[in-house]
Formats: C-alpha cells, sequence, structure tokens
C-alpha cells in the first residue's frame, strides 16, 4: 500500500542544554552548568517522526500546537525534516522539555507548557492523511490529543495498521488496532499489575490483559536492555531479546520511539507482528547504541564508529601480522558439513572471510528454485557463527572480483576437490599475490541438495500415506 506513515500524538518541543560542571553555587549546594551549546529537536509524537523520517520514507504527523514561539520552532524543525505537518489548534502553549547535560548524563529536566489542554477538532485534511495511510503510528504522550472523539472515530476506521504507543494518562488504544508497545513500567500502571515475579512473567500476564481489555491484536511490551515480549492470541509469549549486549549506555531517551516506529514500518510492508518486533528490538538497540537522542545532532568526528567493514578487518589482521582466510559458496542450507568447513577454515588464520553468492548468483549457478533462503538471512546465520569474522555478499558468478580486492593469504574449500588432483577454478587468481589455496575435510553425505531431495522424497511418502 502507498502513503505515508502517519504518525498522531502529542508532539514537543525538547532542547537539550549541554555545558560543563566545574563547581558548586555560592548560594546553594547545587552544581553550576556552564552551557557551551543548546540543541532543540522535536520530542514526544515529534520525535517518533523524526525517526520515521530517518528511514527514507514519506511521514505524515497529525499533533496539536499551539499559537507561541516554541509551536512555531517545533513547525520549522518538522519542515526542515521533510515532515508534512498536520496541526489541531492547541489551546495555551506548547510543551517544553529541557534537559540540562554534562559529562553524558543529565542533571536536571524542567518541563514547560503548564498542564495538558485539548485540543480543537481535526481538520479535513488531518482526517483525510489517515484514510491513506500505509501504516499509523499513535504516539501517545498523555496531553489529552488521542482523547479527541473525531480523531478516534478515525483512527478507529482506518485500514492501514495501527501501532498505539500507549501512556499511562492517556486513553485506551482504539479496539482493532494491530499492537500496542507499552514499556514495562507503563504495562504494570495500564493493568495495575503489582508485578509479582520475574519481569518475563510480569510481561507475559499483564501484556494478555491489556490485550484482552483494549481488544487489539497483539502486545509487545518493551523490557530495555532485555528486548521485548510479544503477547499475541494463544497464550505463549515471545521473548525477543536484543541482537547484541550493549556496553555502555549514554541515553535511552526516543528507544520507544525508535522500536514503535520500525514496527509499524514493518507491519506496512507486510512483515508479521513477530516479524515487526524482531526488526523494532534491533532498531532500538541500534539507536541506543548510537547514543539515542542525545546522538541525533552529535558532530560526525564523535559519533560511534561503523561496523568493521571486510577490508578494514584485513587491514588490521595484516598490521598485526596476521594470516586472513578466505572461503566462499552458497550455504543456502547450513549444515553440518558447512559448519566443518568454516570451522577448519578459522583455524589456518587469524580471521576468516566469507564470501557469500547473492541470491541472483545462487540463481544463475542452481537454477529459478534456488536459493530456498534469501541472502540476508543466509548472511545473517554465517556472521553469528564464531568462526567466521566477516561475511562479504558477491552478485558475479564467482567470487573473482571480492577475492581480488581482499587478496586473502589462504583461499579454502570443502568438499573432493582435493580427490584426483582436481584444481580449485579460483587457485590461478589467488596464486598471482602469493596466496595458498588449500581444500580441507569435508563430512560426506552433507549437501544443501541432498537435504532438499530428501525433503521432497519424505514429503511425497507422507501425501502417497494419506491417500
Amino acid at each position: 500500500m502507498s502513503g505515508p506513515l502517519v504518525v498522531v500524538g502529542d508532539a514537543l518541543l525538547d532542547r537539550d542544554v549541554t555545558g560543563a560542571v566545574g563547581r558548586v553555587a555560592p548560594d546553594a549546594p547545587v552544581p553550576v552548568l556552564d552551557e557551551r551549546s543548546a540543541t532543540d529537536r522535536p520530542g514526544g509524537a515529534g520525535l517518533a517522526a523524526l525517526l520515521a523520517a530517518a528511514q527514507d520514507t514519506e511521514v505524515a504527523l497529525v499533533t496539536g500546537l499551539a499559537d507561541d514561539t516554541a509551536g512555531a520552532r517545533l513547525a520549522e524543525l518538522l519542515g526542515e525534516a521533510g515532515i508534512e505537518v498536520y496541526p489541531m489548534h492547541l489551546p495555551g502553549a506548547t510543551a517544553e522539555k529541557i534537559r540540562l547535560r554534562a559529562g553524558g548524563q543529565t542533571l536536571l529536566r524542567l518541563d514547560r507548557g503548564g498542564d495538558p489542554q485539548p485540543p480543537g477538532e481535526p481538520p479535513e485534511a488531518a482526517l483525510a492523511v489517515l484514510t491513506r495511510a500505509r501504516a499509523i503510528l499513535v504516539s501517545d504522550y498523555g496531553r489529552g490529543l488521542l482523547r479527541q472523539p473525531a480523531l478516534r472515530a478515525a483512527l478507529a476506521g482506518a485500514s492501514a495498521p495501527v501501532v498505539w504507543d500507549p501512556h499511562p494518562r492517556g486513553p485506551a488504544a482504539v479496539p482493532g488496532a494491530r499492537l500496542a508497545t507499552p514499556n514495562l513500567g507503563e504495562l504494570r500502571q495500564l493493568t495495575g499489575d503489582a508485578g509479582a515475579g520475574s519481569a518475563l512473567s510480569t510481561a507475559t500476564r499483564a501484556g494478555h490483559e491489556l490485550r484482552r481489555r483494549w481488544r487489539v491484536g497483539a502486545v509487545a511490551a518493551t523490557m530495555g536492555a532485555d528486548g521485548a515480549v510479544l503477547c499475541q492470541a494463544g497464550g505463549t509469549p515471545l521473548a525477543v531479546p536484543p541482537p547484541s549486549t550493549l556496553d555502555h549506555v549514554e541515553d535511552t531517551c526516543g528507544a520507544g520511539d525508535r522500536f514503535a516506529a520500525t514496527a509499524a514500518l514493518a507491519l506496512a510492508d507486510g512483515a508479521s507482528v513477530a516479524e515487526a518486533t524482531r526488526q523494532a528490538v534491533a532498531a532500538a538497540s541500534a539507536y541506543v547504541a548510537a547514543g539515542g537522542a542525545a546522538g541525533l545532532h552529535r558532530a560526525p568526528e564523535s559519533r560511534p564508529a561503523p561496523a568493521r567493514t571486510a577490508e578494514e578487518l584485513v587491514a588490521k589482521v595484516r598490521a598485526d601480522g596476521g594470516t586472513v582466510v578466505a572461503t566462499g559458496g552458497c550455504f543456502d542450507i547450513l549444515h553440518a558439513g558447512h559448519l566443518a568447513t568454516l570451522q577448519a577454515a578459522r583455524r589456518l588464520g587469524d580471521c576468516l572471510l566469507v564470501c557469500l553468492n547473492s541470491d541472483r548468483s545462487v540463481r544463475g549457478l542452481k537454477g529459478p528454485e534456488r536459493p530456498v533462503n534469501r541472502e540476508e538471512d543466509r548472511a545473517r546465520l554465517l556472521a553469528a557463527l564464531d568462526c567466521v569474522d566477516a561475511v562479504v555478499v558477491f552478485d558475479e558468478p564467482t567470487p573473482y572480483q571480492v577475492l581480488a580486492r581482499l587478496r586473502p593469504d589462504v583461499w579454502v574449500k570443502g568438499g573432493d576437490y582435493g580427490d584426483g588432483g582436481a584444481e580449485l577454478p579460483e587457485a590461478e587468481l589467488v596464486h598471482r599475490w602469493g596466496g595458498k589455496v588449500v581444500t580441507v575435510p569435508y563430512l560426506a553425505g552433507r549437501s544443501t541438495t541432498g537435504t532438499i531431495s530428501a525433503a521432497r522424497t519424505r514429503g511425497l511418502h507422507l501425501v502417497k500415506g494419506a491417500v
């Protein structure tokens, strides 16, 4: 479905005032912050829209804005990010949250804007954009926007999947929403759960209770560094851990928005709720690892270093006097034979690069019914193995271009190439830079083709038996 991701909710103006603390005030026992810089950014539903727009997708925001300086600044920031804003008139003042920060930590937060005021009627354009949305993310910050009757009616009647990121002071999700995404603390407040037992048991118990009360399709309870727990019909929860452990967390502000925005976009693309939750956990973890909201406006030179590329890995190993080993293949259905080859190859040097045939390359070699698993999944499985240091996907029939670029010291193949003196097809190329070409022992009887053939044979026997 074409159309924008529409974010609906309370937008705020966030300001980070960063400085240094070197003394205590003479008139009170409090630290004195010497201001060095101040950065404005959209907060609340505005931050959710900003994070969604950063994923190269069209984003619209339905929110309340007051006729004040903060509202004008917020609209300006959203417009600069390419977000189409559909404002509802907000009496009073636009909410502001000002954080005073030093040394990577927040010392104090100052809130402006006073008590929430109910917004006016949504303009026709705001209701119309909901009808053409590819997905809708409700980002409730408890300031009353989501209680507006006309807006709730439009959300309840929307055909696009709705992800509801709730607030304890906000209203219930509209019935039929695809997914609700409270954090564990919010979930306990929304259900009145006392939190007896482990975090997993609390998330499961309260998640199913909220799903029943609100009549939503599923509840994904976010649990910080522990990932999320997804509660759907059927009773058994799905625990989704983060892809890696965070060594240092600078700022978690916006992690929930990142989670919800990613889940909404995944559902818009046809993902299941379980797959959308997995993608959302991975995205939120990466967002926090990159510095969270504090990292959004960090100078480029101080951004975290990107993941090491194959080229960087090779350069480091060589600088340390090590040996670079490479192997290649389709690795369509990973089996024990593949693992034996990869483990044996890794023992021949100080790092192992896997040259992986792309989907198009596999089709050219194996036929239109292959690969069984797409290249993203095959690469992910390989990269998860302890014996694999990097995976490089290539689109050609052979890995010649990759090999010529990386120039491994040892090129390894498993299988029966060594029987009868058969020469590996890449041998001539590797020998040009003085590289060695070797084969390693393989496990007889293990092959992807054999696995597929055996599965088809069993399937036919089952069908015949049923007849």
